[in-house]
């Protein structure tokens, strides 16, 4: 008996969906411009792009994690470690899921201003979710518009002030010792808004050695000096001190017990001593930023400023062993830099209406720069292990890119016709200051133009087709370029991957009350950047083969007369090795990524929107942690969350409560990998059964 096909799925259920719509709250049409940069309704673009509005943000959430939100994006897998020293996993059709710690591979921006630093990493955790409005979350080809690392592209954009001003003040709290304070202001006072935000948020950690404490301010201002003009300034800072690292496991300690460490063999001292606690494994985070951008109007043309500077200080304490760190070309087991970054952008977009159309163009500049001062030294004194003893390593690193680009748009009729290119430069330089184990100083320049096309047929009304077409790339980090092999200097030979991507798609609004996304793709890769090696902490990285990424990704959107509303995203995925490599064959998955993912979601809310409940399912297939796709894979897993919602208006008060069950079925399931891990410590497990809850009181002036 033949299985019935997603799409005839997805039909039943959309036909389903509209039939029940009458009296139903129609679907905003949603408006975003991460895919264009300028304003246009998600429905008439032709690139795959979602929304996820406030109140999926920052209602019945602790507002901590990107993940607790992002999930119900198609396409788009985000993992919480559970590990806060090392950030989020995020990947985007694939792209981004290698990474050992923080963002890669998906390029990150908040109000403009880019998360993400020339070498093509990002950090999530600077993202102030408590003051979000929403987050747009674009995938496929039109993502090479921004240039390196740009295997998909996640804009925040957080609430500007506004009348009547008020005042808020949240707490929450959940399983593991996790709790949460947030105190915020926001108003307008003339021509200027004011948002102000600033929390605390506490966890002992769900696995052994992983509590974290992270301090978060943000301010933002609106300045309008006149009718056509806006000035908009924005600074953030994120602190984390001492946050513990449990690093992963291997699979026998993941069974015998998903909060355990992986005990050291070797320390007779504490034979049951964990790596973890034995080395003290800790990162320290102080991050600060500030940003400024101005738009004026000219008519219906505009002109776009941004600037933007800050500093990041991390020293991170790893579990290499003493032994490990004696070749003299080891950079030992304490990482300690500061670092610098800066970068302004400049982009004009010109009107044009004819008799037949409109045509748009946008022509730009983007520059970025950071300046790492970065040493390194062992982690032991004597025999004290988790301390900071003598200097292994002393240099400054340099990353920088200038990219111009420029990209229009020509709408006529039923047709519109995207096309845009982009030219990108980024250098490389190493000044090797500590030259007793050899000198790595050096630089590198990696370039690329990457096109784009596409074209939307607007069918009918309701139903719009399109195809899309791009180049993209993807250079190593700094911190894939550190290593070479075990113990060796920098890696000068490794090269960027070049990616060709296509995808077509349809999206269907049924009736008011319905709308359906769906995008088929196929992305091919040359030079892919895999794990070489990776202990303790430290993963160095090779160019591999030819891959290949097919997939398809749908989503469901539906309100119902009563209150109810239903999302569903699914996502097929097919990542694999397109052609053998070393040990790795043909055909192989690549690592870090599920060949399935789906997200479902019931809610209802009452008439005044005072109480709500959702029952949300997500589930996940089977992920390999290594390439030759030999070891234990991480299984596939399905969870129920359970989620509910109040709000009292009394006189200026608005008083909120929300409590969430998670994992409701009390699944056992590793949330994440390592991908590569020499040590085949790979697993990392996530809470069973857990539960989170928060009150909020909001005074408006």
């Amino acid at each position: 008996m033949r299985k019935p096909s997603l799409l005839k799925i997805t039909a039943t259920l959309c036909a389903a969906y509209s039939a029940c719509a009458t009296a139903a709250e129609p679907l905003a049409d949603v408006v975003v411009i991460t895919a264009s940069r300028i304003e246009h309704a998600s429905f008439e673009l032709p690139a795959a792009i979602d929304v996820i509005d406030a109140a999926r943000i920052r209602d019945a959430q602790l507002r901590v994690n990107a993940s607790e939100s992002l999930v119900a994006i198609p396409g788009l897998v985000v993992q919480n470690r559970q590990n806060y020293a090392q950030d989020l996993q995020i990947s985007s059709r694939g792209f981004g899921a290698r990474s050992a710690f923080g963002v890669r591979g998906v390029r990150l921006i908040a109000d403009g201003i880019p998360a993400t630093m020339p070498d093509g990493q990002g950090q999530a955790a600077t993202f102030n979710l408590d003051r979000a409005q929403r987050i747009e979350v674009l995938r496929g080809p039109f993502s090479a518009l921004y240039g390196n690392h740009s295997g998909g592209v996640i804009q925040l954009f957080t609430e500007e002030g506004r009348d009547p001003a008020s005042v808020e003040m949240s707490m929450m709290a959940g399983s593991d010792g996790q709790r949460k304070i947030d105190l915020s202001t926001q108003g307008r006072a003339g021509q200027i808004g004011y948002v102000v935000d600033v929390s605390r948020f506490d966890t002992d950690g769900y696995r052994d050695h992983s509590a974290a404490r992270r301090d978060q301010q943000f301010a933002k201002l609106t300045v309008a000096p006149d009718s056509r003009s806006k000035l908009t300034l924005v600074a953030s800072s994120l602190r984390q001190k001492d946050t513990e690292d449990p690093l992963g496991v291997q699979w026998a300690t993941y069974e015998r017990d998903p909060r355990a460490g992986e005990i050291d063999p070797t320390d007779t001292a504490s034979p049951k001593r964990t790596y973890a606690e034995r080395y003290d494994t800790r990162k320290s985070i102080d991050h600060n930023q500030a940003g400024a951008s101005y738009d004026v109007y000219f008519g219906e043309n505009r002109l776009h400023l941004m600037a933007y500077g800050g500093n990041r200080e991390v020293v991170q304490y790893q579990s290499f062993s003493r032994g490990f760190q004696a070749p003299a070309t080891h950079s030992g087991g304490v990482i300690d830099f500061d670092r610098d970054f800066y970068g302004a952008a400049i982009n004009w977009t010109d009107v044009r209406r004819f008799d037949q159309g409109v045509l748009r163009t946008t022509i730009g500049l983007d520059y970025d720069r950071s300046t790492d001062d970065r040493k390194g030294y062992e982690n032991f004194a004597g025999a004290q292990f988790g301390v900071k003893g003598a200097l292994r390593r002393e240099e400054e690193d340099v990353v920088s890119n200038v990219d111009p680009y420029v990209q229009t748009e020509w709408q006529s009729g039923p047709w519109r016709l995207t096309a845009g290119v982009r030219h990108s430069q980024i250098k490389v330089e190493v000044d090797d200051r500590y030259l007793s184990n050899g000198n790595d100083s050096g630089d590198l320049t990696f370039t690329r133009t990457t096109p784009v096309l596409g074209a939307l047929y607007k069918v009918t009304p309701d139903l719009n087709v399109y195809v899309s077409a791009a180049r993209g790339f993807e250079t190593p980090t700094l911190n894939e370029l550190f290593y070479s092999g075990t113990a060796d200097g920098f890696n000068y030979n490794l090269r960027p991957a070049r990616s060709t991507h296509v995808e077509a798609g349809t999206k269907i609004r049924l009736a008011e009350n319905a709308r359906v996304d769906v995008a088929l793709f196929e992305v091919r890769t040359r030079d892919e950047v895999v794990v070489d090696a990776s202990s303790g902490g430290r993963t160095s990285y090779r160019n591999a083969s030819k891959t290949l990424r097919q997939g398809i990704e749908v989503s469901v959107d539906a309100s119902w007369a009563g209150g109810f509303a239903a999302r569903a995203a699914l996502t097929n995925l097919r990542a694999v090795y397109d052609q053998a490599f070393g040990s790795v064959a043909e055909g192989s998955r690549l690592p870090g990524v599920a060949r399935t993912t789906a997200y479902g979601e019931l809610a209802w809310k009452d008439d005044g929107g005072r109480y709500g409940a959702a029952l949300e399912a997500l589930a996940n297939g089977k992920v390999y942690a290594e390439d030759t796709n030999r070891e234990k894979a991480a299984p596939g897993y399905g969870l129920l969350n359970l989620r509910f919602t109040a709000m009292q208006p009394i006189g200026g008060w608005r008083l909120k409560e929300f409590i969430r069950l998670n994992n409701l079925l009390d699944k056992g399931y590793v949330g994440s990998v390592i991908v590569g891990d020499t040590n085949k410590r790979y697993y990392e497990a996530a809470p069973g059964r857990n539960w989170q809850a928060g009150f909020s009181a909001q005074y408006l002036f």
